[in-house]
């Protein structure tokens, strides 16, 4: 799912080569491959950076190493700076899905960068001066310190939604759900449970049967049910009835 057109991701300054490696892991994650480096502390390459990278570099995340800012925004036509201050700036300010959805919507007219500052003091004045877009987090006002990986994984994933999808895989549908039961079938499956309470002898007094059961009903439609669930249910239904009248053994321990 990697695009050769999607954002460039910069850190401005990182120091530990543990997040460096980290970084490029959460990017390949989510289809993005460029990563540009300026002045790195520990220098590059660096081996605590493919020890944490978990073969992103291999998988196709490309690493280039600059002198300066401005060689490193070469071909680059938009630049988000992920700030936590905004520093009395006159320009247009959003989170990361605002970022994600505006360098997306520019995938056609050129090349966007999102630019990350150093874990310690994060992007210097004339690095945010020249980006067109502040991106902040909504962190807690109490805790602000967020580690500079973690902070590229929030853009990152918000790009994967609308890159990759809510389903990269499409073979892999055990986390999705099956087709939604139609009325009737629930209908089916209420009297079916109420024919059992009223065996059971629940609906008492009968003059409150109706009530109780509009407000069974009304709890039970609130599940979104699929069709998978009402099979299962009523087999479950079917279980207790035919288990009336069986002895229970009455435990001690």
């Amino acid at each position: 799912m990697a695009d050769h057109r999607s954002p460039a991701i910069i850190l401005h300054s990182p120091q530990l080569g543990e997040n460096i490696g980290a970084a490029a892991r959460v990017m390949r994650n989510f289809g993005l491959t460029d990563l540009r480096l300026v002045t790195p502390r520990d220098g590059w390459p660096n081996p605590a950076a493919d020890t944490m990278s978990a073969g992103a570099f291999e998988a196709g995340v490309t690493v280039t190493v600059h002198e300066t800012l401005q060689d490193a925004l070469e071909g680059i036509t938009w630049l988000a700076a992920a700030t936590a201050r905004l520093r009395g700036m006159e320009k247009r300010v959003g989170d990361a899905q605002d970022a994600a959805e505006a360098a997306h919507a520019r995938l056609g007219t050129g090349k966007s960068a999102i630019m990350f500052g150093a874990e310690k003091s994060g992007l210097p004045n004339d690095a945010v001066a020249v980006s067109d877009f502040l991106m902040t987090y909504p962190v807690d006002v109490d805790f602000k310190s967020l580690n500079l990986a973690q902070a590229v994984c929030v853009f990152c994933a918000e790009w994967g939604k609308l890159a990759i999808g809510p389903r990269a895989d499409e073979g892999d549908n055990k986390a999705g759900l099956g087709d939604l039961a139609p009325r009737d079938e629930l209908y089916r499956m209420f009297e079916h449970f109420e024919e059992e309470l009223e065996r059971a002898g629940y609906f008492f007094p009968p003059e409150k049967t109706a009530l109780m059961k509009d407000n069974l009903r009304a709890a039970l439609i609130r599940a979104d049910w699929t069709r998978q669930e009402v099979q299962t249910f009523r087999g479950a239904i079917k279980a207790l009835a035919l288990g009336r009248g069986k002895a229970r053994v009455i435990r001690d321990d």
